[in-house]
């Protein structure tokens, strides 16, 4: 059977290329912005990707097209399946009828560590030789792809609260039938989709409402606006991580993130890892009790954790050119600028120089709904480059005046390469915030600073 992907570049979708290939579906597809890592580990996987939405891909026509959710009505290739009358449906939906039948779902939600969590519960599970399937929106260092089939009845699946298609406006979770739920942290964003917490709430509560009773919700304690969604009805176990009179217990964190302990039932366990961050213990903590749901003992799932390697764009040190450290960071939000910069900052010292270049690139971000949060967020930062695009719906100029830390806005990436390469020495860490390509900026700063100390 053939299926054209229509998105095929997206994070989930092009997993779902991968495990639709795997299961034997012959796979092609297409996308206006192709780049890496996904394009990359798409045609290592040869699969035939068309750069664009020219109907032409679609003669002759495949058995069925499965369309992402960045597509719309004009797209002239969606218009074409239409007019055609191919069958079609959404990715999710794919997803749950050809991939997720008859496996026991363990799914990482919330708005922030999705990508990390879900890395971590499936690595945990791979090392107490469970060898499960996962799809994951990132690509697992201990991994190196980021998705495949597996060979046991256990999924892993990033859950993401975004809507599924644009004929089906539901969030994409709501497809996948967890028996194992994460939900790590609730705040508002997509604010192009959702017009408040309120309204993400309502879906996590369709969420909540899929599990079996003999299901799992796993979550923290004492976060306000993932208690108001077990309230609207929870008919599956609990298990609340932290807070008082509960199994689970958290000890002895560093604040770097780079060691803690976990206590089940008063036994304690360490993770020792390279991770930074006191998000990433969250994250870790969260993937440890999922994974004992489905059998792993708190101790085997530490000493998985404790070499556990990380995913590519967080936090991933890219280069290093004369002792400047390059990093890559998929920053979509400001609590997750905040943490990641805190984490930084907790490993590298006060003195350390943290330069921060920007691109307020998600929808959210765009729309200025957090701007004032922004600000905030770069409160670790040496110095904040702030990419200014096209797109941008407010003032960031306005944003910089309330700034705590030196502050530039720059139109193109050229004059950031330029900026960088004049003023960054020996010892400064540069770390790139961005969720998408950002016209290879990591690449050019590279180069722009060998240039600079061969001339020198």
């Amino acid at each position: 059977m053939h299926i054209h992907i229509l998105g095929i570049c997206g994070t989930f979708m092009g997993s779902l290329a991968l495990l639709a290939r795997e299961t034997g579906f012959q796979v092609s597809g297409s996308d206006q912005h192709v780049y890496p890592p996904m394009s990359a580990q798409l045609k290592k996987q040869g699969i035939d990707l068309h750069v664009g939405y020219d109907p032409g891909q679609l003669n002759p026509a495949p058995d069925l097209v499965v369309i992402g959710n960045a597509m719309t009505r004009g797209n002239p290739a969606v218009e074409y399946v239409l007019d055609r009358g191919l069958d079609y449906t959404s990715g999710p939906d794919f997803f749950a009828r050809h991939i997720l039948k008859d496996k026991w779902v363990l799914a990482a939600s919330g708005t922030h560590g999705k990508t990390t969590t879900s890395s971590m519960l499936a690595w945990i599970l791979e090392y107490a030789g469970m060898a499960p399937g996962f799809l994951i929106g990132g690509i697992p260092e201990d991994f190196g792809i980021s998705a495949r089939m597996g060979d046991s009845p256990f999924f892993v699946v990033e859950a993401d609260e975004y809507d599924t298609a644009f004929f089906d406006k539901r969030s994409k979770f709501v497809h996948y039938r967890p028996r194992t739920l994460i939900i790590n942290n609730l705040e508002f964003d997509h604010a192009d989709i959702f017009d408040d917490l309120p309204a993400i709430q309502k879906q996590f509560h369709h969420l909540v409402r899929t599990l079996p009773a003999s299901g799992r919700v796993i979550f923290p304690a004492n976060i306000a606006s993932i208690n108001e969604v077990i309230e609207m009805g929870c008919w599956s176990e609990q298990e609340v991580l932290g807070g008082d009179h509960q199994p689970w217990l958290l000890t002895d964190c560093l604040e770097d993130g780079s060691s803690f302990k976990v206590s089940f039932k008063g036994s304690l366990s360490a993770v020792n890892w390279g991770l930074q961050g006191q998000h990433n213990i969250a994250n870790g903590f969260a993937a440890i009790a999922a994974a004992h749901h489905v059998g792993v003992l708190p101790e085997i799932a530490c000493k998985a954790l404790s070499c556990f390697k990380g995913i590519k764009r967080r936090m991933e040190l890219v280069d290093e050119i004369e002792d400047v450290k390059i990093y890559d960071d998929f920053a979509h939000h400001p609590t997750a600028i905040s943490t990641t910069l805190a984490g930084l900052r907790a490993k590298l010292g006060k003195s350390a120089v943290i330069r921060v270049v920007i691109e307020p690139r998600s929808n959210t971000m765009k729309s200025g709904i957090h701007q004032n949060q922004l600000i905030d967020s770069t409160r670790e930062a040496s110095e904040v480059i702030w990419f200014k695009s096209d797109d941008i719906q407010w003032s960031l100029e306005s944003m910089a005046k309330n700034s705590k830390v030196p502050t530039h806005i720059m139109n193109t990436t050229e004059a950031i390469v330029e900026y960088l390469a004049a003023v960054a020495h020996s010892g400064d860490h540069v770390l790139i915030m961005s969720n998408g390509g950002f016209e290879s900026i990591h690449a050019r700063i590279a180069t722009a600073l060998r240039e600079r100390n061969e001339r020198a």
